[in-house]
């Protein structure tokens, strides 16, 4: 379909609480997908939410290779996580553990932060068709979901920093790293 702008950090739309998806396997559906699909791949997301770009729906789909060949040059060191998409997504975070951990994301180019994330979690929710997704999931896998699924409530990454000397440009933080970040 197409590459859609990705909305920054400021823009209300990214402020808003998402409305449920209620019909599935519809062309509308499929076409928002494939508009996050572009865009996420254009922009070597890891994942992205339908807010992003300005479609209010619980929508978010992530996914990451590990090969050398195929790997996200925003997350060079990442593990691999499964293709999905995921919609009206239930997060349930499994036990107390956090952990702290480096976060870019498409609305905020060009920086990066420490961000506290549950290691373990289970999410629930259905992909496109309405067929149910169930996973527990723990490492850089939990981290991408609670990230994205924080996208749906009106919470971008930087809202979660607890020490803002953990926010800052890439380029600052990672020096000659060649970490693609925009």
């Amino acid at each position: 379909m197409a590459v859609k702008p990705v909305l920054r950090m400021g823009e209300p739309c990214l402020l808003l609480k998402a409305a449920p998806v209620e019909k599935f396997d519809t062309p509308e559906l499929h076409s928002l997908i494939q508009d996050l699909e572009d865009t996420m791949q254009a922009m070597n997301g890891a994942g992205i939410a339908a807010p992003q770009i300005g479609e209010s729906l619980r929508v978010v789909i992530f996914g990451q290779k590990s090969s050398d060949e195929n790997k996200n040059p925003r997350y060079p060191d990442a593990d691999a996580v499964p293709y999905t998409v995921l919609i009206n997504p239930v997060i349930t975070p499994i036990g107390d553990d956090v952990e702290d951990g480096w976060e870019g994301c498409l609305s905020v180019p060009g920086m990066r932060g420490i961000v506290p994330r549950y290691l373990r979690l289970h999410y629930a929710g259905f992909d496109q068709y309405g067929n149910p997704i169930d996973r527990l999931v723990s490492g850089f896998h939990a981290r991408v979901v609670q990230h994205e699924c924080d996208h749906l409530d009106g919470v971008l990454y930087p809202m979660r920093i607890k020490n803002l000397k953990d926010f800052g440009y890439t380029e600052v933080f990672f020096p000659g790293q060649n970490i693609i970040d925009d």
